[in-house]
């Protein structure tokens, strides 16, 4: 009789496992899918929003004063990656309290604790709490929006995925490519689409009523300004780029290199140093997938059409506008061959005689602008910063109230000591100063991580991994000389959790190959 019921219990067991192992992979699709959608239709929205900000300075400068502020491009945003995040953080805890579900142990998991520990702590303790929880009014980059980004590292890092999955992806993102393109081709040209009445309508649906864009709005795409859109067209290039010299079938080799090319122009026309630079150093690493790759032939076939659409439509854009060569090849040389050379005859020996008494004036700095258009003197201040909360940091998102404004030294840094610095420029002394010392040692090891994934995988030749690991590198690059926005950071926080989640998934496949062999 007890063997009767044992066997019965084993057979309820299994049944139940079974059932389990059915729910958890219909749980997984749902949350992979609701990833898609954040990182394909997060990026595209702009719509405009106006709230009351509460300044924690008395000012008379607009800029860091309070009152009625407006903002097109990262609210609305923020609030899709919110939802979304809640929505699959509830999946992803039915799946592991009700479905059997498990956590894949990966040191990984301890960087990401010491990352929350970081910006929990960070924002209770700053100086500007309210401002350091939901970030500017215009940048949405404050402790919601980073806590989102590490819950949705650490869930797409314990889901399973589609053998395919680096195909759903480059897919669901060329819808923002091309209407990008579109959009920065027709401000390019001089015919921004913010002043048609058909767009204005469109992004002012939320708007309460007797609201309006403001006058003299234009629209560059579907990112903030020029810097961010050349650094996430980087990032879109390298993939894309990547995807079609690694690609083993000859319709995604020339979808990738076509797409490649849009990608490209649409950061040409972004007249921004800092995507070219990427699109450099990280094409390097593309090159060498290409030699290794096994149909050699394509991966030159793909580069070829990459380089035949990308070259001419330069030449074009520098053309009209010769900013475009300045902020790509014009790097590394001071001549221009698009902007003809100016002369002008500078009368400076204007002297006015008013006394016979000598007049001594203080010597002020000459006005010049630093390195990088002004960014190395906004490290060297905000470093200053540091010095004194290196461990708890300010509070992300918060530099505009702690920067020191009006400082006679700006003419030298800045060209005008008038300029009012909101943002550091740089993601890793952002985080430096948001979220203290143990925030940027999460960063950086989250960077490590990254290179050592590509490196296996070129060693490896896992060319899918190959795309997700550049295409992470290319965002670490192009943070060098940009910030952080939900529409970058989500999408490419969600890539680090499916790159990891694949190489934890071949790990444990070789070693369960190793035991059976």
């Amino acid at each position: 009789m007890a063997s009767f019921y044992e066997e019965l219990n084993q057979r309820d067991a299994v049944s139940d496992e079974r059932e389990n192992s059915e729910s958890r992979k219909k749980m997984d699709q749902w949350i992979f899918y609701s990833l898609l959608v954040l990182i394909g239709f997060m990026p595209l929205i702009v719509m405009a929003n106006v709230q009351e900000v509460i300044s924690p300075l008395i000012s008379n400068v607009d800029v860091l004063s309070s009152g009625i502020k407006g903002d097109l491009f990262t609210h609305y945003k923020a609030l899709m990656l919110l939802i979304v995040t809640l929505f699959v953080s509830a999946l992803f805890l039915g799946k592991i309290f009700f479905m059997g579900g498990t956590i894949r142990k990966t040191y990984l998991n301890y960087v990401l604790g010491v990352f929350v520990v970081a910006i929990v702590v960070s924002t209770i303790a700053s100086p500007n709490t309210s401002i350091a929880l939901n970030g500017q009014y215009n940048h949405s980059d404050g402790a919601i929006s980073w806590l989102c980004y590490v819950a949705l590292l650490f869930i797409a890092m314990n889901i399973e995925y589609p053998k395919n999955v680096i195909k759903y992806i480059v897919y669901t993102m060329m819808p923002f490519v091309y209407i990008n393109l579109y959009i920065i081709t027709m401000n390019f040209y001089g015919k921004d689409l913010l002043q048609n009445a058909w767009a204005q309508s469109l992004v002012s649906i939320m708007l309460p009523e007797g609201s309006s864009i403001s006058e003299g709005s234009a629209l560059v795409g579907t990112l903030n300004q020029w810097n961010y859109m050349s650094g996430m067209f980087a990032m879109m290039t390298v993939m894309y780029l990547a995807w079609a010299v690694t690609s083993q079938k000859w319709v995604d080799n020339i979808v990738g290199a076509v797409t490649a090319s849009a990608a490209i122009i649409v950061m040409f026309m972004s007249v921004s140093t800092s995507g070219f630079l990427t699109v450099l150093v990280v094409g390097a690493v593309i090159l060498v997938a290409a030699l290794l790759t096994k149909k050699k032939g394509q991966a030159v076939v793909s580069l070829a059409i990459f380089f035949l659409i990308a070259a001419p439509v330069f030449h074009v854009l520098a053309e009209k506008d010769y900013r475009v060569w300045t902020e790509s090849f014009g790097f590394f040389t001071e001549k221009n061959p698009y902007m003809e050379e100016v002369t002008a005859l500078l009368n400076t020996t204007n002297v006015a005689h008013a006394s016979k008494e000598v007049l001594e004036l203080p010597v002020l700095p000459e006005r010049a602008t630093a390195a990088g258009s002004g960014r190395t003197y906004i490290w060297d201040k905000t470093l200053d910063l540091v010095g004194n909360r290196a461990i708890l940091g300010y509070g992300n998102d918060t530099l505009i109230y702690n920067f020191p404004h009006y400082s006679l030294d700006a003419r030298s840094g800045m060209k005008d000591e008038n300029t009012i610095t909101d943002k550091p420029h740089n993601q890793f002394v952002g985080v430096l100063y948001g979220f203290g010392i143990f925030g940027l040692v999460a960063l950086v090891m989250l960077v490590v991580a990254t290179g050592i994934a590509a490196f296996r995988a070129i060693i490896k030749k896992a060319w899918a991994e190959l795309v997700l690991a550049l295409t992470i590198l290319a965002y670490f690059s192009q943070s060098m000389f940009n910030d952080s926005l939900p529409a970058s950071s989500g999408f490419t926080f969600v890539l680090i959790g499916i790159l990891f989640a694949q190489q934890v998934i071949k790990s444990q496949e070789n070693a369960v190959n190793g035991r059976n062999n």
